[in-house]
């Protein structure tokens, strides 16, 4: 059974950082892209970043690169998200899921976590 868990969420001002960890177990970690999306109340999910399989290669949503850094560590079967900068905006339900493609479309992906809420405050 494939479980994936987010954590790291939480409240933080406008201005700070959060980093979250997506703990997968249940498949071959190793073997998928990863990525990181978010769905704020009232809208569509949306892409934020995507990491291929060794790391080598990453993918950011424009509104994202430059104040978020998606990595994974393959020996802990771990993704991650460092957030910095963050907006009131940002607040959302930031979502860890796997795919074969490094690909920021989200009916690509095949499996998915429950979710970490964030919120930023003004």
């Amino acid at each position: 059974q494939v479980q994936m868990a987010e954590s790291g969420g939480g409240e933080v001002h406008a201005g700070g950082s959060l980093r979250l960890s997506c703990k997968v177990s249940g498949l071959r970690f190793d073997e998928y892209a990863m990525g990181w999306f978010r769905q704020a109340p009232g809208k569509e999910r949306e892409g934020v970043a995507a990491i291929n399989r060794t790391g080598v290669d990453t993918h950011y949503a424009y509104a994202f690169k430059g104040r978020f850094t998606i990595s994974r560590d393959n020996a802990q079967n771990t993704l991650y998200l460092q957030m910095d900068s963050l907006k009131p905006e940002d607040t959302a339900l930031y979502y860890c899921a796997a795919s074969s493609y490094l690909t920021l479309a989200d009916y690509l992906y095949a499996y998915w976590g429950q979710g970490t809420q964030v919120t930023v405050s003004s």
